[in-house]
């Protein structure tokens, strides 16, 4: 690694990221060779000129090629003088809807049969958006057969999203609103670490999958917010409503409307307000005859996240197995059993002819009136036998301890049988393989 902390970087695809990337880096002081296989591409970055059209690209692409800190090639460079490999390759969408992986594979395929050649250590970064596990299952297959079982002690994969957005890529490069490192097991790399030297913002170091399902997540989000704010835009018109003063009211509110808070997976949506309101909102859209399909699937995808945790409990237990749940209201410290999913979890387990008991200190069959006590009633009719004290809790009654709230410290269970509902996660997450910090 070089000892002046400025890296010389290949820069494999000099499209919208590829060139942005080149620019930025280079005018870092880093040293970069860009690779495209379009030689009017290469021409023109060799002539000082960008082969994209962003603000601010054209002229630190120019200044980088005066001060001989960039050049490029139809094919890459002997990589034993590079540091850092960075892919940048597009993925178009193929016909199914998924991406086409050419592209990354050639790439894959070129940088690892020139690093088998090299006798210096290398860190491959690839940018390029791709499902999750592709690292594994694509781009490490290709490494081992050009390098052997021992590629991972000469060559370093990383999973490193971008997150530019048109019209202001070069500040949101150098001021991005995060930075995800994926490497095998979330191990820290120190190329990267140099690489994102003296960018302020949030580090994520982490497993591949995690970083590779990062903009997925982000890009699908981003159109649910704008296919929202477009649904509730015909909504006001249809009302003689003003979109933008109940748009200003609504962004205002950065404890809920714009927060993390309502966007961590874990348990479905339930309780007295936001069942009722998503269908009174529906209601109003078709009065109107204003077609709101995304208000209209909230319901049916809350249902289907029912499902789902049901399913995750019945695949944690053999059939007829007893089962302990913890918590049963809508939300933990109150009483409100109004469309809790917390009910319709357990009516789900008892009429698969599972053993269930309840816990839930704030819970009293005594107490509950109206429609709190109508609607759990209906779906649990003997609840009151149901109901158990946290006194009376033994791990050796029950084959499985379900959370849908956090248990008292009173109550002591067997880690072992312990399946969080609150939270969604596999059998190989483990919480120490993601570290953030402030860069």
């Amino acid at each position: 690694m070089n000892e002046t902390q400025e890296l010389r970087i290949v820069v494999v695809g000099l499209g919208y990221v590829g060139v942005t990337a080149a620019a930025c880096l280079s005018s870092q002081g880093h040293e970069v060779f860009g690779v495209d296989i379009n030689e009017a591409k290469v021409a023109a970055l060799n002539e000082g000129h960008s082969p994209i059209v962003e603000p601010g690209v054209a002229e630190l692409v120019g200044a980088a090629v005066s001060r001989g800190k960039l050049q490029a090639s139809s094919t890459l460079p002997d990589l034993d003088t590079y540091d850092l490999a960075i892919v940048c390759v597009g993925t178009p969408s193929a016909a199914d809807g998924s991406h086409n992986m050419t592209f990354i594979a050639e790439s894959a395929r070129q940088i690892a049969t020139a690093a088998a050649r090299t006798s210096t250590p290398l860190t491959v970064a690839f940018r390029s958006t791709f499902r999750p596990g592709t690292m594994e299952n694509l781009i490490e297959p290709i490494f081992l057969e050009a390098i052997g079982s021992n590629f991972a002690e000469q060559v370093e994969l990383v999973y490193n999203p971008e997150f530019l957005r048109e019209s202001t890529a070069v500040a949101d490069y150098f001021a991005p609103p995060k930075i995800v490192v994926g490497t095998s097991q979330g191990r820290h790399s120190e190329t990267m670490a140099i690489l994102h030297d003296g960018i302020a913002a949030p580090i994520f170091e982490t497993g591949f999958r995690e970083a590779e399902i990062t903009k997925f997540i982000d890009n699908s989000w981003h159109a649910v917010k704008v296919a929202f704010a477009n649904e509730v835009g015909r909504v006001c018109a249809a009302y003689d409503v003003d979109a933008s003063v109940a748009h200003e009211i609504f962004v205002s509110d950065t404890k809920l409307n714009i927060s993390p808070y309502y966007t961590r997976p874990g348990g479905a949506f339930g309780g007295s307000c936001l069942p009722k309101d998503v269908r009174a909102m529906q209601s109003i859209a078709r009065s109107a005859a204003v077609e709101a399909q995304l208000l209209n699937s909230l319901l049916e995808t809350n249902a289907s996240h029912k499902s789902f945790q049901l399913n995750r409990v019945l695949s944690s237990v053999n059939p007829g197995g007893r089962v302990l749940l913890v918590g049963l209201a809508f939300k933990a410290g109150t009483d409100d059993m109004r469309e809790s999913p917390n009910v319709d979890l357990a009516a789900g387990l008892l009429e698969r002819g599972y053993q269930v008991r309840i816990v839930d200190p704030f819970v009293r069959t005594s107490s509950l009136v109206g429609q709190n006590l109508g609607q759990v009633m209906t779906e649990l009719p003997n609840l009151r036998s149901l109901l158990i004290d946290e006194k009376d809790v033994d791990n050796r009654d029950f084959d499985l301890i379900v959370l849908n709230s956090a248990p008292s410290n009173a109550l002591e269970l067997d880690a072992a049988r312990v399946l969080d509902l609150r939270r969604i996660a596999t059998s190989a997450t483990d919480p120490t393989r993601t570290r953030e910090h402030e860069a």
